[in-house]
């Protein structure tokens, strides 16, 4: 990584200011790829002059050439390792050892890349309209169908009134009966599944909130929704990349439920006592076989 380990290499050198400019890419590179000159200014604790100086100092013209310049580097890198270390093909006669390695290793570094794209500010927007909602409604098809049911089954331990469906029929019904203040949650890695975007559509046009879960955040399902969540999928031997999106996309409403639970605390915790009560007779003591 050429430019990186030049900025390693060269901030012992520079000034105090530009030191923490410095330390504040090389902590998460492809990260402050995506901030703005504000955003870095503000996470280095330093100002945009201090910034534009920096990029000087290593010989571009300004902040634009920069972020291009690092965007390019961790993304080709990221590819190489992707290609050298993961995205290997699985052969019929491959031990599991290997096997394991690779699956692992491929949900690792999807979960690692759906953390590091996540939009947190969207996150809490989505994460506020379930917390106050009538209805929340989960859409989805496939592998997506039980990620949406996996999400109903938390939402409704938190007495948030869920549902999910997977026969388009039945969730363009539901959608059809939400309004102001309900949420319609679609789950489609590709996007570009017609049932999720019709139903999102519908909900939509009758005032609910609607959120998308993808892979693509330019496909047909995000210009339909109102709040988008993306997650990173690949695919590789025998996994599809709807597949392989599954832990990625429990990832994203993983951190949607949690926050939905820490702002409605005490209500959240009620109910999880109650409930913990109502399946305790089902428990064998510990120590029993």
């Amino acid at each position: 990584m050429e430019l990186l380990n030049r900025v390693e290499a060269e901030r012992h050198d520079m000034p105090e200011a530009m030191r923490k400019v410095a330390d504040a890419i090389l902590e998460a590179p492809a990260e402050a790829a995506r901030l703005t000159i504000v955003d870095l200014a503000e996470r280095s604790g330093t100002s945009t002059a201090t910034i534009t100086r920096f990029c000087r100092a290593l010989g571009f013209a300004g902040y634009a050439e920069l972020r291009v310049a690092i965007a390019t580097e961790t993304g080709r890198v990221a590819q190489q390792t992707w290609e050298t270390d993961i995205g290997q093909e699985i052969l019929p006669d491959d031990s599991l050892e290997r096997v394991l390695g690779v699956v692992s290793g491929n949900d690792i570094r999807l979960i690692q890349e759906t953390r590091d794209q996540l939009d947190l500010a969207v996150v809490e927007k989505a994460a506020q309209a379930v917390a106050r909602a009538g209805r929340v409604l989960l859409f989805g098809v496939s592998s997506s169908a039980a990620v949406a049911s996996e999400m109903e089954y938390r939402l409704q331990r938190m007495r948030v009134p869920t549902w999910s469906r997977s026969d388009a029929h039945s969730a363009l019904t539901d959608a059809a009966l939400l309004g102001q203040g309900d949420v319609a949650i679609g789950i489609s890695h590709s996007g570009r599944t017609r049932e999720v975007i019709e139903v999102l559509a519908e909900a939509g046009s009758h005032g609910a909130i609607t959120v998308a879960v993808t892979s693509q955040p330019r496909s047909p399902l995000a210009e339909v929704a109102e709040l988008v969540l993306t997650t990173a999928s690949r695919a590789t031997s025998f996994r599809s990349e709807g597949f392989a999106a599954i832990h990625s996309q429990l990832l994203v409403l993983d951190v949607v439920y949690v926050s939905v639970a820490q702002q409605t605390y005490e209500r959240t915790k009620q109910a999880f006592d109650v409930t913990v009560r109502a399946v305790a007779g089902h428990r064998l003591p510990e120590g029993d076989t």
